[in-house]
């Protein structure tokens, strides 16, 4: 603790012992002269304003409201976290709630000034964490004492601090700081590098850094603030302060009860009850006692803003303003289920009958709240003592239901959001946390068996379709379900608001075998043809085939098959999904006991692509035409561009001939020239040789000449053809 805090403290213990002997003596003039206030003004610390009422939200928030009672003038002091300090500053309410005989009269706190700017007021600045080169530069004109690596110390004044070249080596060289200190026996220059320590002379200069140490060590330690409100008035008057302070979220776990099933029962719609637990956690440093608790499934906007720092503004300097002459100057100028809509009203309406089921054939029981009238009394402890047999039997699903924890909360909407009430006061030590029971109703629940092929299992899974006719909102959390009294396994559930409902998976149905198999096809149902462009009408057909093998021969089982919807696909058969969600559709299909069903799912997509003309023959065109994809005035529009290619062809084969024949007057004649130079020049084979090869060369010529021809047609036949093809629209 550095000097200034420790006189703080002292001044603080004497004001309180003052204030506390004027209030015994009743001498209000020595405690205005003690302690510099208002005679009457009443200290209420935190324990006179507790915390009565607090609303936890799910973005990481709450809010707190203190109530108590003053009298007279008073000031509240309340202690807070100083990374709360924030928080409070933005949200802070305070009321005087005595209708008139008292008022607010403000708010203070310890300012928070930065620490760089605290730290900058000192004789010696280290906001910037200097090192000893920069520290010596900043106490120029100061006599210091230098302890030097060999052991010597040297007296003096600090002149400045300098920078040197030195060469390391060679060729490098490196940069040393020198100290420069005006002794007794001159200037002295010293290399930093050999100075172990230093001691400062002048006690001042000693004293603010001390001072600028302490003050950051006081910053490091400053963990709490107090926040003063003052009241001003007449009589005990009842006040409140109201802010929102960070939260850890609040949490939901839920319990899902299944009637005890029975054999040979086919599934059906039946009651089963669910049980809600919220989980708060008291992380701040004062008990929560007997406390109004509500949790609020809203998430309003929330964040942090620095309120608690101290801003500056960074002003420019103005040089002093200095008239050398006076000159003359210039101025310038101046996303349901079944489309209807109606099935979340029927599923409210359900939830309005006070049971469902009663036993018989469905296995149902009454969707009543547990604990609430007409439910089975409670067996005291003694009692089970007197019935217990010597083997413990488990619970069943109606003690689950019936004998749980009663809800102690009252579900509400507050403005526009959905909220949980605590009916009684809640208590919460520091530090703890708490499990409270939110939820305890009947709703309606199907037993199904969930199968999705993505999953990668040859097994569905068990699960249960819950429609939420509680007429209350059911948060994300975690659900554990208990079959017939046993744990059968955990499941996950999101928002799901009231008359909506949502499937739930929880084990492993290994009673129940699955396969697939999966087929598509390609019909082509139109073809026509749109300036030059072949339009083909396509109906892409998929089949999925599943087969579900019930081994369970006691039980029947509905299945619901989870398929994923493609886009642009239209569902053929069924006609149409139980169920659909933005990535599947859900079908029900039941099994009986020991038997095998299959169940087919067909989708189909029409689709339109362009291709060029030419790129079809005209066989394909005809059998097309043949299965009435395409009309006659289409196959007779290929057949004339299957003779305008014809007459391309004629011309691409005949120029292909004469390059040919080319070809082989070039060999001959190469053979013949070799020939030559063997024979005599005057003979008669050499004449014979000259005369066929003047021959050959005519007809290479002629080749040039009827190969240009034919290229000249074909060019002429393309463009012809190119000019048809590009008007041409016929269907």
């Amino acid at each position: 603790m550095g000097p200034i805090e420790s006189k703080g403290d002292s001044m603080r213990l004497l004001m309180n012992a003052a204030l506390v002997l004027s209030m015994i003596a009743g001498t209000v003039a020595t405690c205005e002269q003690a302690l510099a206030q208002p005679a009457a003004v009443q200290a209420v610390d935190q324990p006179n304003l507790p915390i009565r009422r607090i609303t936890l939200y799910r973005s990481g928030v709450g809010a707190y409201e203190r109530r108590g009672l003053i009298e007279g003038d008073a000031k509240v002091q309340l202690r807070f976290d100083t990374k709360q300090i924030n928080d409070i500053l933005k949200s802070m309410v305070v009321l005087d709630l005595s209708k008139g005989q008292g008022r607010v009269e403000g708010v203070s706190y310890g300012s928070k000034e930065p620490l760089t700017k605290r730290l900058s007021s000192f004789a010696i600045d280290i906001s910037n964490n200097p090192t000893i080169a920069g520290l010596l530069g900043q106490i120029r004109g100061a006599e210091v004492a230098l302890k030097l690596s060999e052991g010597r110390e040297i007296v003096g004044t600090v002149l400045g601090v300098e920078t040197r070249s030195e060469t390391v080596g060679k060729d490098a060289t490196t940069q040393v700081s020198f100290v420069n200190l005006m002794t007794k026996e001159g200037l002295v220059s010293i290399r930093l590098p050999q100075v172990v320590s230093f001691e400062l002379r002048d006690e001042a200069l000693k004293s603010e850094l001390n001072k600028a140490l302490a003050a950051v060590a006081e910053y490091r330690a400053d963990r709490t603030k107090t926040v003063d409100i003052r009241f001003a008035g007449q009589g005990a008057r009842e006040v409140l302060v109201g802010y929102i302070q960070e939260s850890p979220v609040w949490k939901t776990s839920y319990r899902l009860i299944l009637p005890d099933s029975k054999k040979g029962e086919k599934p059906t719609a039946e009651g089963v009850t669910i049980q809600g637990w919220a989980i708060v956690e008291n992380t701040t440093d004062e008990d929560w006692n007997q406390v109004q608790l509500a949790l609020v499934s809203g998430r309003p906007v929330s964040f942090t803003m620095d309120l608690y720092e101290p801003l500056y503004v960074a002003r420019p300097d103005v040089p002093v303003p200095t008239v050398p002459g006076v000159a003359p100057r210039a101025y310038e100028g101046g996303a349901d289920r079944d489309g209807s809509g109606k099935a979340a009203e029927k599923q409210l309406a359900k939830a309005g009958r006070p049971s469902r089921g009663g036993g018989g054939g469905s296995g149902g029981y009454p969707l009543a709240e547990a604990g609430a009238p007409g439910s089975p009394a409670p067996v005291t402890g003694s009692a089970r003592m007197e019935v217990a047999d010597a083997m413990l039997e488990p619970p069943s699903s109606e003690d689950l239901a019936n004998y749980a924890a009663r809800s102690q909360a009252a579900a509400m909407e507050v403005g526009e959001v959905f909220q949980f009430q605590l009916e009684a006061p809640v208590t919460v030590e520091r530090q703890r946390s708490a499990m409270l029971p939110i939820l305890s109703a009947g709703i309606e629940g199907k037993r199904v068996s969930i199968f999705n092929p993505a999953d990668g299992g040859t097994h569905p899974m068990r699960g249960v379709w819950i429609t939420n006719t509680s007429k209350m909102q059911l948060m994300p959390g975690p659900i554990s379900v208990f079959d017939s009294g046993a744990y059968a396994g955990d499941a996950q559930i999101g928002h799901v608001p009231a008359g909506d409902r949502r499937l739930l998976s929880y084990a492993v149905d290994l009673d129940v075998d699955v396969t697939s198999n999966y087929t598509n096809s390609m019909d082509v149902r139109k073809v026509k043809v749109v300036k030059g462009v072949l339009e083909m009408t396509t109906l892409s057909r998929q089949t999925r085939r599943y087969d579900f093998t019930n081994k369970d021969s006691a039980r029947d089982r509905m299945i619901v098959v989870e398929h994923p919807r493609s886009e642009g696909w239209s569902l053929k058969q069924p006609e149409k999904p139980t169920e659909q969600s933005a990535q599947t559709y859900r079908f029900e299909v039941e099994v009986a006991a020991g038997a095998t069903r299959p169940f087919e799912i067909v989708e189909e997509v029409v689709s339109t692509s362009g291709y060029g003309v030419l790129g079809y023959n005209l066989e394909t065109i005809v059998s097309y035409s043949q299965t009435g994809a395409a009309s006659p005035k289409v196959v007779e529009a290929f057949r004339e561009i299957y003779k305008k290619q014809a007459d391309i062809r004629e011309q691409q084969q005949r120029m292909e001939q004469l390059e040919r024949e080319r070809e082989k007057i070039a060999q001959d004649q190469d053979r013949i020239r070799q020939n030559m130079n063997t024979i005599d020049r005057n003979s008669d084979l050499y004449r014979r040789y000259m005369t066929k090869f003047t021959e050959q060369e005519s007809r290479v010529e002629a080749i040039a000449q009827e190969t240009m021809q034919a290229q000249k047609a074909r060019d002429e036949a393309q463009g012809r053809l190119d000019a048809y093809v590009s008007d041409l629209s016929v269907e």
